[in-house]
């Protein structure tokens, strides 16, 4: 049996960072890396302008950068962003083993073991690891766990206890080819009558297309076929820019038949699950006690509003890391909410509003409407893309810019 000082479930962007700074400063980690080989995680794969500013070697790995943004309203009105900041959009398999490359280099082992709450056990020393359904009966041991496998960290159940449906989100979507003309630009679009948006997420090679909701807003059917309808008017306005985004004409039928054969033998099929933690989850939830720490989504560190986690995954994992080196780990669960926690919690409560009605139109219609004819209020919305503009003073940005001359 190997000892290590620090056991980390799960090699996505967190347990990956996390290994890669414990490891460079001496830690002896062990990562443990469950996902089967080649199978990426469910996600569009966007990092923001602010990560990127926060860690910029994360541009040496193989994605696209992006600085223009089209952004529809759930009636199908087109905003067009030009970006300050440009941020990237990564194929999870290559952001994840680039992240794990970088641990292994660092000095972590890292070990092709699916490891759950099952094989885990305390002992006097820390704690024992098995793989339940491995092929070997190897074991590991360790003084430090971090749990960072996810949304559904059966890690965080053991350690945090359960979080309720409710308080889950649920992304699907299906990976499909670049279209054959036109170019491909990157979109976001509300949903008519749903809660949350679609995506249209360019990579080198194909297109992720999904879709986000809440758990309790989720039914399969109708939003699988929105889902199609949208992926059918980005496709179709690539052949005619007259086309719409939502609804098809009659003379769109030939061309949307062709279309629809086309993805029906090529789109792959993806699905996952992301926390959308409510506002008072975050004051009683506690992510790290004696001897473990959770991370990332694992943590519920997710946006509310839009999903996006991974700068909450690599900024969890460094003060994590920080506190476990200062040998203060118990400092982990202040320093995260005095970094960002006031920010999640501000979009949890943020949520219903953001996706409700304002002046007798859902708010992500009016947002669109005024920042097709406010240059201030295009200015915000393009932060809050890139990741610079927080829930915090989001009300008093939009109120200052509103005031402001056009």
């Amino acid at each position: 049996m190997e000892h290590f000082e620090a056991l980390i479930v799960g090699a996505g962007p967190a347990g990956s960072f996390a290994a890669e700074l414990l490891a460079r400063r001496g830690v002896k980690v062990a990562l443990f890396d469950g996902r089967p080989e080649g199978e990426p995680k469910a996600c569009g794969g966007g990092v923001t302008a602010k990560a990127l500013k926060a860690w910029p070697h994360l541009l040496n790995a193989v994605g696209r950068t992006v600085d223009e943004l089209e952004m529809y309203s759930p009636s199908g009105k087109r905003l067009h962003l030009k970006l300050k900041e440009p941020f990237a959009i990564y194929s999870r398999i290559a952001f994840d083993s680039y992240l794990r490359d970088r641990a292994r280099a660092a000095g972590a082992e890292v070990f092709a073991a699916k490891i759950s709450a099952r094989g885990i056990k305390r002992t006097e020393n820390g704690w024992m690891l098995k793989e339940v359904a491995g092929a070997s009966d190897a074991e590991w041991s360790g003084e430090m766990l971090v749990g960072a496998d996810g949304a559904g960290s059966s890690v965080a159940r053991m350690l945090a206890g359960p979080l309720p449906p409710s308080e889950m989100e649920v992304a699907f979507g299906y990976r499909a080819p670049l279209p054959e003309s036109g170019e491909s630009p990157t979109v976001v679009a509300f949903l008519p009558g749903w809660i949350g948006y679609a995506w249209a997420f360019p990579r080198l090679d194909h297109i992720s297309f999904g879709i986000a909701t809440t758990q309790e807003a989720f039914e399969h059917q109708p939003l699988d076929k929105l889902l199609w309808d949208f992926m059918l008017g980005y496709y179709r306005q690539r052949e005619d820019p007259r086309a719409k985004l939502w609804a098809s004409r009659k003379t769109d039928r030939d061309r949307d038949q062709r279309i629809k054969a086309k993805l029906g033998s090529s789109a792959e099929r993806y699905a996952a699950r992301i926390p959308g933690l409510n506002d008072k989850t975050w004051d009683a939830r506690r992510v790290c006690g004696e001897g473990w720490a959770l991370l990332g989504d694992a943590a519920g560190f997710a946006d509310p509003v839009t999903g996006e986690g991974i700068y909450y995954a690599l900024r969890s994992a460094e003060l994590f890391a920080e506190s476990f080196l200062a040998q203060t780990p118990l400092d982990y669960e202040g320093r995260w909410r005095q970094d960002f926690g006031r920010d999640l919690k501000r979009a949890s409560q943020m949520r219903r509003r953001f996706y409700g009605n304002f002046w007798g139109a859902p708010f992500t219609e009016r947002m669109i409407e005024f920042a097709r004819g406010h240059r201030g209020i295009k200015r915000v919305l393009g932060d809050l893309v890139a990741g610079e503009q927080g829930y915090v003073d989001l009300k008093k940005k939009l109120a200052r810019s509103a005031l402001r001359p056009v």
